[in-house]
């Protein structure tokens, strides 16, 4: 009965997936989220709001003062920090709730570090706070109340400038015959009580879905009535912004004023649309702004549902001479939290927001090779045969992966023993070829009495609960499902133990983990997501959704540490997340198609995603959805292979697409394609190293790097690898050529395989063919790579390395070489790694230490370098660590200028200089 019923299912879902396009009806307009709604309809005026500015207080670190809504006498409580980093804090709670109002944890690294907040000035209308130094100050204004942050005579940010600070208090149902648990005679007297002692009895207008809601078939109990907040920020000068993924949409976040809002909300939106601000699997509340004086950021911290309103003047406006973005934030449940990040510049920006929720993980270096995918391979032998068909075919990888059915019924934790029987004997098979595997597990556990999983669970009561208490159940793949409480502490415990591998039957140290479905997915609820009554403990699933993804792959990740005794770097995706999921390991852009528009789109998702601190990032290679044509696919990996998650996978319903099956001219295209990847992989790992480290994006909008420049500003179908490499994939069916910017005036660039030289500041046409991936490498430095391409990233790891050093109009370039084991935290725990500084200045290149306290040796040497953009030597020596110096064999072609130094035969780890005479 079971397995019928979850066929049942399954082919009912899969006729729902089978739609050309996303139904938009099955997901909420802001029309039909009752709160949204209701915040949407009021508009800029005078605020109610007033602030107190007798009840101020102010500590070394805190400022708070009250707030008061004049039309119905609700106080709110304002908090001020200022931290240390150029960021200024803002809380606005109630001052007196009825019940606790839920704040966010576990997504900030720890408390933030103030710093000391001063009053310069008070009158009776304003109060004058320095925030250190370059002038800058914050002035609250009493009535209305309004924060401004300035510099100098310069408006930076404007809180509550348009008037739409509207918080939502919690009350008593007017129609309930009895108090709540929570609520006391005295606190309902406290929460009406105005400012000269009086009673005041609440008159707000009842509105349609405040205290119940139901949209098509399913209904919100709301048991604590209304409770949204909303706040408006007005940005002078500023044009252009970004961030708040994920939207299927521009990297500039266009107006919103005659659309809906960007929407915050984890979906399981299938095949999405594009150019929409639909929410779909992830959100991470952070929008920046940038300008050519300032790059500023805004961290909303509410994992409820979220709405984005932008609008905008820009110069040439009647209403204004200078321009001006305004941006509205709209939550459901929770408190106002708001990180104000300073700047001022894009560097600044990162550094502040991974000093609050942290840095991109450090993958093992076998993470960023290639990853083949589909759902599913079939078995054991399908397994074998698709792993031998990379060999036959010389196309390196290093990840095969298995979907849900991989599974013994789709319980995860188990595989299928009929199809996986000896699911060690086939890991080790990829283990001795030094591959691995990423094997599928899911946030849902079948309900059924014979499932270990589902009966601890159960029997430890981790289960979310429904409004009545009871374990609350929904359909996805396995059928009728229960959703494990991964809010709980001990239950993430509980699943990270799970991963040990005596738990995990026939898993083993060189299988990884997939966490898809977990925004998480109920095929049966409200908008394929859980009741927003369900409940978590004390709080209701609307105030913590956004955050369940996030706990789902903090939970795996800490596992598959803990399996190796805290030895092992973890690799875990995730389709679903937060702000900090960056701490835990990749994510992809879900379920796109085989349509060159989502091709584009990729690049765009990805660049925003790197903005707001999640480097990791890719879309499916080919296309989940729809079957692609050889051209989409060779275009695919070559745009793919210069992206940071390399993955191709696919629908069970498309036929199969492994590389070799397009016939033998496409086949040696996406071979080149991924070798292409391989060869840089040092790069990439030393880009990877210095995000961990510093939080600065992988991925890079041009403007990041040329912040000065506004035709960067809205470029979307180019970008930056680091600071270094400029990549321009062809998108275009049918392209003959494509038109790529170089940026920085007096830059040089150089076409990193003809290694032609070109000017920067310059729109240049290239001639493309469909072997062509146009990349670009910035003149001024130094980029490692591997060149003997293996069959996976392991077996390359003692290979030597090649120096491309491409020169700038001065003659200069630098760049870094960072070397560990790549896989153990033992560059971390004992400092076991090589960073060399490599640098190229009056004709000599030479390779120093930066971490002479780091101790690691490896087998890897120089075995050739390549000067790009200079002129030819009448010699070349090399000068090892002793001082002895000795002649090195050379070539010279002089269009393009190029110098080729071969076998210097130093080790990677040494102190040396190559000297050009």
């Amino acid at each position: 009965m079971a397995a019928s019923c979850d066929s049942f299912v399954l082919l009912l879902f899969l006729l729902f997936v089978s739609a050309q396009a996303v139904d938009r009806s099955n997901f909420k307009t802001c029309d039909q989220s009752s709160f949204c709604k209701r915040q949407r309809e009021l508009k800029p005026g005078q605020s109610p709001y007033r602030a107190l500015l007798d009840t101020l207080e102010l500590s070394d670190s805190r400022l708070t003062l009250q707030l008061i809504n004049d039309n119905n006498k609700v106080r709110l409580l304002l908090e001020l920090y200022r931290l240390q980093g150029n960021m200024t804090r803002v809380k606005i709670n109630e001052l007196k709730p009825i019940k606790p109002r839920y704040e966010v944890p576990d997504v900030l690294i720890s408390d933030p570090i103030t710093e000391a907040l001063s009053v310069v000035s008070q009158d009776d209308n304003s109060l004058v706070l320095s925030l250190g130094g370059n002038e800058q100050r914050l002035i609250v204004s009493a009535q209305p109340f309004r924060l401004d942050i300035i510099e100098g005579p310069q408006v930076l940010m404007s809180l509550n400038s348009r008037g739409l600070l509207a918080f939502e208090h919690l009350r008593v149902r007017k129609d309930t015959n009895s108090e709540s648990e929570e609520t006391t005679g005295q606190q309902k007297e406290e929460q009406q009580t105005s400012e000269d002692g009086q009673i005041k009895e609440e008159e707000e207008e009842e509105k349609p879905g405040m205290w119940e809601e139901t949209f098509k078939s399913h209904s919100d109990s709301k048991p604590n009535g209304p409770s949204s907040i909303s706040l408006d920020f007005s940005l002078p000068g500023v044009e252009h912004v970004y961030g708040i993924p994920e939207h299927a949409d521009t990297l500039r976040l266009k107006s919103t004023e005659n659309s809906d809002p960007y929407r915050l909300y984890n979906l399981d939106v299938f095949q999405y649309e594009l150019h929409n601000p639909m929410a779909l699997y992830g959100a991470v509340p952070v929008l920046i702004s940038h300008s050519t004086e300032r790059t500023m950021g805004i961290f909303w911290l509410n994992a409820a549902e979220t709405w984005v309103d932008i609008s905008s003047n820009s110069p040439d406006t009647v209403s204004s001479d200078a321009p001006q973005t305004n941006v509205r934030w709209v939550s459901e449940s929770g408190i106002i939290d708001v990180f104000i990040m300073l700047g001022p510049k894009p560097a600044d920006v990162f550094t502040q927001y991974a000093s609050l929720t942290g840095t991109q993980s450090f993958p093992p270096l076998s993470a960023l090779a290639y990853h083949q995918c589909r759902w599913n391979y079939n078995d054991q032998e399908d397994v074998k045969a698709v792993d031998q068909g990379f060999d036959e075919h010389d196309i390196p990888y290093d990840f095969i992966w298995l979907d849900i059915e991989h599974a013994d019924g789709k319980r995860y934790f188990t595989w299928d023993p009929i199809k996986f029987p000896t699911p060690k004997d086939m890991l080790k098979g990829l283990m001795d070829k030094r591959r691995k595997l990423v094997a599928i597990v899911d946030p849902h556990i079948r309900v059924d009495s014979g499932y270990r999983i589902h009966n601890e669970i159960r029997s430890k009561n981790f289960y979310v609960k429904n409004k009545d208490g009871g374990d609350y159940e929904g359909w996805c793949w396995p059928g009728n499902s229960g959703y494990p409480d991964f809010t709980n502490p001990e239950m993430r415990a509980w699943w990270a133990s799970m991963f040990a591998y005596d738990q995990y039957e026939g898993s083993m140290e060189n299988q990884y983990i997939w966490n898809d479905m977990n925004e998480p997915s109920v095929f049966n609820g409200p908008e394929v997501t859980m009741h927003k009554d369900a409940v978590h403990g004390v709080w209701e699933h609307r105030d913590v959704h956004n955050l369940y993804g996030l706990y789902v792959q903090k939970a795996t990740s800490e596992g598959l540490i803990q399996r190796s005794g805290g030895v092992e770097r973890p690799f875990v995706l995730t389709r679903a997340f937060f702000a900090g999921s960056q701490r835990y390991g990749a994510v992809w852009t879900g379920d796109n198609a085989a349509e060159w528009g989502h091709l584009k789109i990729s690049i765009p998702m990805c660049l925003s995603l790197g903005l707001v601190g999640i480097s990791f990032c890719g879309a499916d290679v080919g296309g989940f959805f729809k079957h692609p044509s050889a051209e989409l696919l060779v275009r695919w990996y070559q745009a793919g292979a210069y992206q940071p998650f390399f993955r191709a996978h696919a629908h069970i319903d498309t036929p199969r697409r492994e590389p070799w099956l397009f016939g033998p001219e496409n086949t040696a295209l996406i071979r080149e394609a991924v070798r292409q990847r391989y060869a840089l992989l040092p790069n990439w790992y030393q880009l990877f190293y210095n995000a961990h480290n510093t939080g600065q994006p992988v991925m890079r909008p041009l403007w990041v790097e040329y912040p000065a420049e506004v035709t960067t500003f809205s470029i979307e179908d180019e970008y930056l690898i680091g600071k270094d490499l400029l990549v321009h994939p062809v998108t275009d069916e049918g392209a003959t050529g494509v038109t790529a910017y170089l940026p920085g005036k007096g830059e040089v660039w150089y076409d990193v395989h003809s290694l032609q030289k070109h000017d920067g500041d310059q729109s240049l046409y290239i001639p493309v063919t469909m072997s062509s991936i146009p990349v670009f490498q910035r003149g001024g430095s130094i980029i490692c790579r591997k060149e003997r391409v293996r069959r996976s990233s392991s077996c390359m790891e003692n290979d030597p390395y090649t120096l491309y050093v491409a020169l700038n109009s001065q003659g200069f370039a630098e760049g870094e070489l960072y070397i560990d084991d790549f896989h153990t935290f033992n560059y971390q725990k004992s400092k076991q790694f090589i960073h060399r500084r490599l640098s190229f200045s009056n004709n000599s290149l030479t390779s120093r230490n930066l971490a002479p306290d780091a101790q690691f040796s490896t087998e890897s040497w120089i075995e050739r370098i390549v000067v790009i953009g200079g002129s030819r030597p009448s010699s070349v020596s090399l000068i090892n660590a002793d001082g002895v110096e000795s002649a090195l064999e050379f070539e010279f072609s002089s269009n393009p200028a190029v110098l080729t130094v071969r076998k210097p035969s130093v080790s990677a780890a040494a102190d040396w200089t190559v000297v050009l005479r």
